[in-house]
């Protein structure tokens, strides 16, 4: 543990020494954290008096996002930009401990907490300023409850849900039966009585609703490459900032998002079957299934931000304190995606943004390994929780799930009474 807390205090202390030099060029000469300073700082002031930014193009978050975004104004004596940052760091550190706890538990590992010290700061200051991390650990915590508390499961994914919508896909994992209907009936409860109060506090909660259905394609997405490649063979269209984000503009362009959707549509309808068609549950399903649903929805997203890493970096921790995870190839993908992603946002994003030969071959890079990540992370689940495989097979992702594994798996199936039947489906456990 301790080289763990001296690695957290390093890495977090590079990546405040990064964002006290954002002026700098390759750091975005202080376009990253102005996000914090002019938008998230005017929002605040409209929250404050009791309504949603009605009517602003840019607002496009759930209502759960204004609390978080009100939140700084709990430190009196700081600067809103001082207070944000330190509730992030602080943020931050709730994660870390969570995945440490998890990771010493017994027949459990501290991968995980290695990998989200290590892997958040390759995107260097930005998750301090974005509140992309407070989102993941509602569904990290989430995640990690499961196995002691459906409810609380079910309670922190709707929290996630509400600040920005993906943590709602931490329970598509969750076993079937009564585990599922728990957890869904919780989460349900949950996000009606925060709804009704936001409702109750604030005007105009649902306002993202209309700015959401505008967005177009940004640069950084899977159609924004294909859009790049297609501009240097001469296609005609250009870039503009719209929404907060570079997005294409000409011919094409909304058949392009047209086609996102439909992949996300897809991908929505290949992890229903994989929920149907799985036969077999380890205590690592519900985070495998997490990490690859919110893989498949990033790659057919009309949006690809940057800060969309926080997310997988997270996910993919919470799989790496399970020793019965499918998942670690996939992790080691998406520490490459993650650090290429620093060259895309904010080192070469002019490259990126001009579609310059550099630009396209970095966002093809980029785009490739979540592409493959995303693949390699469906196939590994389907596999992993297929009733026809071996158990006993030691190449099958997930094989030693089926093997007696210590007191871990044995707290897990006393609490969560489908368990046992998922992870030993052909029979109880003999003797060790």
């Amino acid at each position: 543990m301790r080289p763990l807390t001296l690695g957290w205090l390093a890495t977090r202390a590079l990546m405040l020494w990064l964002l006290a030099h954002n002026h700098l060029g390759p750091l975005g000469e202080g376009g990253v954290a102005r996000e914090v300073h002019e938008l998230y700082a005017r929002w605040y002031g409209a929250l404050a008096t009791g309504t949603y930014p009605s009517g602003d193009r840019l607002w496009q978050y759930p209502p759960g996002a204004g609390p978080v975004l009100l939140s700084p104004g709990l430190l009196p004596g700081l600067t809103y930009f001082q207070a944000f940052v330190v509730l992030t760091l602080a943020t931050d550190a709730v994660v870390t401990i969570a995945l440490a706890r998890a990771g010493v538990r017994p027949g459990r590992s501290l991968r995980g907490a290695a990998l989200w010290t290590g892997a958040l700061p390759l995107l260097l200051f930005l998750p301090l300023v974005r509140y992309d991390v407070q989102a993941t650990a509602c569904a990290v915590i989430a995640l990690l409850t499961l196995s002691r508390s459906t409810r609380a499961c079910g309670a922190f994914a709707a929290v996630g849900a509400l600040v920005k919508v993906w943590p709602a896909l931490t329970l598509i994992g969750t076993p079937r039966g009564r585990t599922t209907r728990e957890a869904c009936t919780a989460a349900a409860v949950t996000a009606g009585v925060l709804l009704a109060a936001l409702a109750a506090l604030f005007r105009d909660p649902f306002d993202f609703l209309r700015q959401q259905g505008g967005r177009g394609v940004q640069i950084e997405s899977f159609g924004g490459t294909v859009l790049g490649l297609a501009r240097r063979a001469g296609w005609p269209g250009t870039v503009r900032h719209r929404y907060g984000s570079l997005e294409f503009l000409g011919p094409y362009v909304s058949s392009v998002a047209a086609a996102s959707l439909a992949l996300t549509a897809l991908a929505l309808g290949a992890l229903l079957l994989w929920r149907v068609r799985a036969r077999r549950w380890s205590p690592a399903t519900p985070y495998d299934a997490a990490l690859t649903a919110v893989l498949l929805f990033t790659v057919t997203s009309r949006v690809i931000s940057p800060q969309y890493l926080v997310w997988l970096v997270g996910l993919a921790a919470v799989c790496l304190t399970s020793r019965h995870t499918t998942q670690r190839p996939v992790a080691a993908l998406l520490v490459a995606a993650t650090a290429l992603t620093t060259l895309v946002y904010p080192v070469m994003y002019d490259e990126v943004a001009a579609s310059t030969w550099k630009g396209c071959l970095l966002m093809v890079a980029r785009n490739g390994l979540l592409a493959v990540a995303a693949g390699l992370s469906f196939t590994r689940l389907w596999r992993g929780t297929s009733g026809h495989s071996d158990p006993n097979d030691p190449g099958r992702p997930g094989a030693h799930a089926s093997r007696p594994s210590g007191p871990t798996e044995s707290g897990d199936a006393k609490r969560n009474p489908d368990l046992p039947h998922a992870i030993f489906p052909t029979g109880p456990r003999s003797p060790s």
